[in-house]
């Protein structure tokens, strides 16, 4: 039998999680039945309920919010080493990027719930980065930090900021009006790329996104050949240009077709390694992070985690 432990982020969507938890509390009471709840407090603290779920085991660990409380709580479900418990999610965040890989309608939080009650677990990938610990007791050891979507360096860091800045916004709308005030804002970033089978690259770039999904930033097919089920991470450079060639990239990259720029190429590989000439700011599923180094690893980790997801992908 399923047993379901629910992890509501308050904070997730700006505010719109508070909104949402009474209508999803109803819909579980309806459709599953018997859960245990238990809300955030502070910023993380998913990681800190999904271990303690874990240890009093419950076998899915249900995280309402978006993909950076998905996110979280699908690397301690990844790092537990437990093949028997499984990630839900209930879209209830910004981007949602994850759940619309897997056929979610953010919209629709009948529809998610109705998924999660059929059950259904499909195996799919997670990504994982490696930088030098920032910790000074040790300045010199590599940590590891696993993603279950995307991790993004340059503009998309540059959004993130705007967005946090941002008062009157939300949703897939914060996205792309804050998105294009950086495209004539953002100075643009260097980086080397090496992969496991790909030739290296370098030069100023606009953007690099490493995904292991197709969506980005509230709905952007960034990869549109990408799955979270084939294996293989999907690195989409993006070299830097001036203004008005970002803005016809940024309208083309709405459906997918920034792919067939001569300054837009995407990678299939195993692994990537990247070189900055400084330790970078970049961010995982949503969550911001400072690199220790200038050298990031990402790796992907095949069918890794178990996701209640729709019965067809």
């Amino acid at each position: 039998m399923s047993r379901h432990f629910v992890i509501f982020n308050p904070a997730a969507g700006r505010g719109r999680g508070l909104k949402r938890i009474e209508v999803y509390r109803a819909l579980l009471a309806e459709h599953i039945g018997r859960v245990t709840f238990a809300a955030t407090t502070r910023a993380g603290e998913e990681r800190d309920l999904a271990d303690q779920a874990i240890a009093q085991g419950y076998n899915i660990i249900v995280a309402v919010g978006g993909d950076g409380t998905w996110g979280n709580v699908a690397d301690r479900i990844a790092a537990s080493g437990r093949e028997d418990v499984a990630l839900g999610i209930l879209p209830n965040g910004t981007g949602n990027d994850f759940g619309r890989n897997l056929g979610y309608d953010p919209s629709s939080p009948e529809q998610a719930v109705l998924t999660l009650a059929a059950g259904h677990i499909r195996p799919v990938d997670m990504g994982r980065v490696e930088t030098l610990s920032a910790a000074e007791n040790t300045p010199h050891v590599m940590e590891q930090r696993n993603f279950l979507n995307l991790v993004g360096f340059g503009f998309d860091i540059a959004v993130i900021d705007a967005a946090a800045r941002a008062r009157f916004l939300k949703g897939e709308l914060l996205y792309k009006i804050t998105a294009l005030q950086q495209l004539f804002r953002f100075t643009g970033i260097r980086v080397g790329i090496t992969g496991e089978k790909s030739a290296a690259r370098d030069g100023r770039h606009l953007m690099l996104t490493i995904s292991s999904g197709r969506f980005f930033g509230g709905g952007f097919p960034i990869a549109p050949d990408a799955s979270v089920q084939d294996g293989y991470l999907h690195a989409c450079r993006i070299q830097d240009a001036p203004a008005f060639t970002r803005l016809k990239l940024f309208n083309r990259a709405e459906r997918g077709l920034h792919v067939s720029s001569d300054r837009v190429e995407v990678l299939a590989d195993k692994r990537f390694s990247l070189e900055f000439e400084e330790p970078p700011r970049f961010e995982m599923d949503g969550d911001v992070r400072q690199a220790a180094g200038n050298t990031v690893e990402v790796s992907i980790l095949p069918r890794v985690l178990g996701v209640v997801a729709p019965e067809r992908l």
